[in-house]
């Protein structure tokens, strides 16, 4: 969660709205170039690849779960 915060931070979110259940739409008020800007920050930090494009609005929890599979899908794969 925390190299998530940091990405937000950097787009300009304000730290007490960064919570797990914060949604990135409807509540960040992300639009689809700032969740771009998100997958491009974790694929930098960490390697994977996440898709933040879905039309279905997620948390940030949602987000920082996927992280964590995708990750656990590459240190599979190799």
């Amino acid at each position: 969660m925390d190299a998530l915060k940091d990405i937000l931070l950097d787009l300009g979110i304000p730290e007490q709205e960064i919570t797990a259940a914060a949604l990135l739409r409807k509540d960040l008020q992300l639009d689809s170039t700032e969740t771009v800007d998100i997958s491009l920050g974790l694929k930098r930090r960490f390697g994977v690849n996440v898709k933040l494009e879905s039309r279905k609005d997620m948390t940030l929890g949602d987000v920082c779960e996927m992280v964590n599979q995708a990750i656990a899908a590459t240190a599979t794969a190799t």
